[in-house]
């Protein structure tokens, strides 16, 4: 129930009973004169009284002629209550003013009718809370076509482009975006459109999310955040409300931006499992989602943004020109990039004055922008487990070990045999990697165990990025590969 409605309904309430009220006591004090019961007998002494009505505790009746004495001048009708004979004549005796005590009969009037009332709207506003709102036992049931976008507003979105390294050239398409988002109308000023969307594509822990929230941290606009997963439920047409919700939503706060994360649990190609069974839920959310993406114009300020690492399994209507009509390529970051992406990250760490980024990024070829977090906050730990004041190029070795051979088991003992055997394993790496023209420098030997089942390792640290290998190079790396156990 919408918190508007029920304040209505609660102001109506209070409203009609205070009309009620004020109705029956101005009806009552103007119509009938309550009147001590010692009062009552002098009126009937007296041969006023013309009729009465007894009930159990009271009288009522009519006067012959209105009552002239004050407050009760003009009223021909009186209520009393019954006091005890015996009691009544002790008091009349010594003339004493009595009479018993009154209930007002409108007070029990309007709870007997208000009270019920105010009792079921509390009961259904209790169980629409407890079916529709978060945390209940039917969470979610009374909104079930509602999207489950979290809505970041202007200021939420505290990530900017100057928080994302590495990925310059992504960086650079999205900027567009940004300055269509802050001045739709003179950007379209030529006749040029803005894509209705544009897809993020890149391995895992490459910044695609993040990209996305910087877009709308620079646009300053509200940024709608969703899962593709989140669409789909076990109830057929859940998925396709959700989508109409979104896109309602978003027309509503446009500019905006609306971001899909994981857009393959959503946008799979159709027909692409025939014989697994009919999938007619995400089908449905699927043509629900073109069809929106058909029906907006981007002229009123709404980019839709989505990320996957698996564009391969995207249906081809989705990636059509008019829907997610640009892809950019958010790739592993260059060993320039890494640098980048470690400057970023080690501002709050306390670094040692001899600590070069650049020496640090070339050890981490095909390391991803989440990778590069974790390395330095491992380095971080690793420093704070040794008491360190700083962090040293000695902690971030250990960290990258960490991370690529495995946990160091310093406790799993090798007899002197089985240590022989590992030690001209691991040299035979190393004289076979100084011996061949064109291989990387070894960095560092170990018979140290690591991980599930390295008894030890040797490490070489490239001179730089490399996209191509020439037959010498694949060859020589074999060679190393196998000069282990050869020397064994």
């Amino acid at each position: 129930m919408n918190p508007k409605t029920r304040f209505n309904l609660m102001y109506v309430l209070i409203a009609v009973s205070t009309v009620f009220l004020v109705h029956d006591f101005w009806v009552r004090s103007q119509s009938v004169a309550v009147i001590p019961y010692s009062r009552f007998q002098q009126l009937l002494t007296q041969g006023k009284v013309q009729e009465v009505v007894v009930d159990a505790d009271s009288i009522q009746g009519v006067l012959k002629e209105p009552l002239k004495e004050a407050p009760y001048e003009g009223r021909s009708r009186f209520l009393t209550t019954q006091v005890r004979p015996e009691l009544a004549a002790s008091l009349e005796k010594y003339g004493v003013t009595f009479a018993g005590r009154v209930e007002s009969p409108w007070l029990h009037t309007i709870l007997s009718w208000t009270v019920p009332v105010l009792l079921f709207a509390a009961v259904w506003m209790w169980l629409a809370r407890r079916i529709g709102g978060a945390g209940g036992p039917g969470a979610g049931l009374m909104s079930i076509g509602k999207s489950k976008a979290k809505v970041y507003v202007e200021t939420g979105v505290a990530v900017r482009f100057g928080d994302v390294a590495g990925v310059d050239e992504a960086k650079a398409e999205l900027e567009e975006v940004v300055s269509f988002l802050k001045d739709p109308k003179s950007y379209g000023r030529l006749g040029a459109r803005m894509p209705k969307g544009v897809l993020l594509v890149g391995p895992p822990g490459t910044g695609k999310t993040l990209l996305a929230r910087a877009v709308a941290g620079e646009a300053a606009v509200p940024f709608f955040s969703i899962s593709g997963s989140e669409f789909v439920e076990m109830f057929v047409g859940v998925g396709a409300a959700r989508v109409r919700d979104l896109f309602q939503q978003a027309r509503l706060k446009a500019p905006c931006v609306i971001f899909i994360d994981e857009l393959d649990a959503l946008g799979r190609a159709r027909g692409a499992y025939p014989g697994m069974g009919g999938h007619d839920e995400k089908e449905q959310t699927l043509n629900q989602l073109l069809s929106e993406l058909d029906g907006f114009d981007p002229a009123i300020g709404i980019v839709l943004l989505g990320a996957t690492n698996r564009p391969e399994v995207l249906d081809p209507a989705l990636l059509r020109a008019g829907r997610f009509d640009r892809q950019v390529l958010v790739d592993r970051p260059d060993r320039i990039g890494r640098a980048q992406i470690l400057a970023v990250h080690v501002k709050k760490v306390t670094l040692a004055p001899d600590v070069k980024l650049e020496e640090v990024a070339a050890l981490t070829p095909g390391f991803t922008g989440a990778d590069l977090a974790n390395l330095v906050n491992e380095a971080a730990l690793v420093a704070t487990r040794r008491k360190a004041e700083q962090v040293s190029i000695e902690d971030f070795t250990a960290a990258i070990e960490r991370i690529v051979a495995g946990l160091e088991k310093r406790n799993r003992l090798l007899n002197p045999k089985e240590r022989e055997v590992v030690a001209h394993h691991e040299m035979g790496h190393a004289i076979a990697a100084a011996a061949q023209p064109g291989c990387d420098p070894v960095h560092k030997i170990s018979i140290i165990p690591r991980g599930i089942g390295a008894l030890g390792y040797t490490i070489q640290r490239p001179t730089e990025d490399r996209y191509l290998m020439t037959r010498e190079e694949l060859e020589a790396k074999m060679t190393v590969l196998l000069a282990g156990r050869t020397a064994e």
